[in-house]
């Protein structure tokens, strides 16, 4: 029997059968599932690793690199599976990204589609990059992203609230001019590459793939003088306002919360004959202050249990959830970071 040839077909839209049909031929591709598989080890191996520029402030998560890569490869069918089986794997190995809440998904997926429809089987151009990048700022982290954290915040602590749709907005404001830019010559230099590898069938050269023309550098440039304008007015309210305990990695998390125990031990007598486990629940700093507000809660430990640092590096919501932990008080404690003096101790135990 005669080999089919794999079709090696490009599209100016994905809005023809044949596209489809091409896009689900992947699945049945030996090579594709192998670079599936490798794309999801890269992106599971680098979602945590992004440039920090301000508390739950950052840039250029090399694993949004990957998955654009990958999604220009695999097409929309294959990168599917691929996304959700990323996201899970690299919330289970990188634990500073707390608790997996299942929705959330939703944007590694629908950031995968983005990127498939614009690069797959496509001439790659700045523009497909641009319009790919200003869906995923606008469509998948502020609106999905905002819809899906109200869900969280009613799953796990009862009510919801918009409070980080600013911030948001401010955030992908200031990153989409950036990313933009650093996506388009990320892309630039590896469709070549997987041209010549068979990956991708464009043809096109280094010069040819990507390029930015003057109309795109000034609206680039001015979305860049927005995007900071925009940041820099807000970072007053953004310190101010959102707990550092949420960027908190393992070893910060199991240090801050054992840091808490002998000041809470030292400022009340209430649990002096029990075994107690401080876990940090939230930490609030003003902009450009080294003091910082602690909401620590305190939970008796019950017998037998060992307090390793299975213990100690417990969440708020894991904590919460722990069979073992029995909450008995909540500590409001104000602390200059740099001294390590304790400005202030107010405890409410349970009733």
């Amino acid at each position: 029997m005669a080999r089919q040839l794999r079709s090696t077909a490009t599209y100016k839209t994905p809005f023809s059968l044949a596209y489809w049909r091409d896009a689900a031929a992947e699945l049945k591709c030996t090579k594709t599932l192998v670079i599936a598989a490798l794309m999801i080890a890269l992106r599971v191996a680098t979602k945590g690793i992004a440039v920090p520029i301000a508390p739950n402030l950052k840039l250029f998560n090399a694993a949004s690199f990957i998955n654009a890569l990958g999604a220009m490869i695999i097409g929309p069918v294959m990168c599917i599976p691929a996304a959700f089986l990323s996201d899970f794997l690299g919330v289970l190995l990188w634990e500073g990204l707390g608790t997996y809440f299942l929705p959330y998904v939703l944007t590694e997926i629908a950031s995968s589609l983005i990127w498939a429809l614009l690069l797959y089987r496509a001439k790659p151009s700045t523009w497909r990059v641009m319009i790919g990048r200003f869906a995923i700022c606008i469509l998948v982290n502020v609106l999905l992203g905002v819809w899906i954290d109200m869900l969280y915040q009613v799953y796990f602590y009862g009510k919801s609230t918009l409070a980080l749709t600013i911030p948001r907005i401010l955030k992908n404001t200031f990153m989409f001019p950036i990313e933009s830019v650093v996506m388009t010559f990320f892309l630039g230099l590896m469709v070549p590459i997987t041209n010549r590898m068979g990956l991708t069938y464009s043809g096109a050269t280094a010069k040819e793939a990507m390029g930015f023309n003057k109309k795109q550098i000034v609206a680039l440039a001015v979305l860049f003088v927005v995007g900071v304008g925009s940041v820099l007015a807000y970072l007053p309210v953004h310190y101010s306002g959102y707990s550092y305990s949420s960027d908190y990695t393992v070893a910060e998390r199991i240090e801050k919360n054992q840091s808490m125990q002998p000041i809470v031990l030292e400022n009340t007598d209430e649990w002096d004959d029990v075994v107690t486990m401080t876990c940090v629940e939230s930490a609030y700093g003003k902009f450009l202050s080294k003091d910082k507000t602690y909401t620590v809660a305190i939970y008796t430990v019950a017998d037998g249990v060992e307090m390793n640092d299975e213990i100690w590096k417990l969440s708020k919501s894991k904590a919460a959830k722990h069979e073992a932990l029995t909450r008995v008080g909540t500590a409001t404690i104000v602390i200059n970071d740099k001294t390590g003096e304790v400005l202030s101790f107010e405890l409410a135990p349970n009733e």
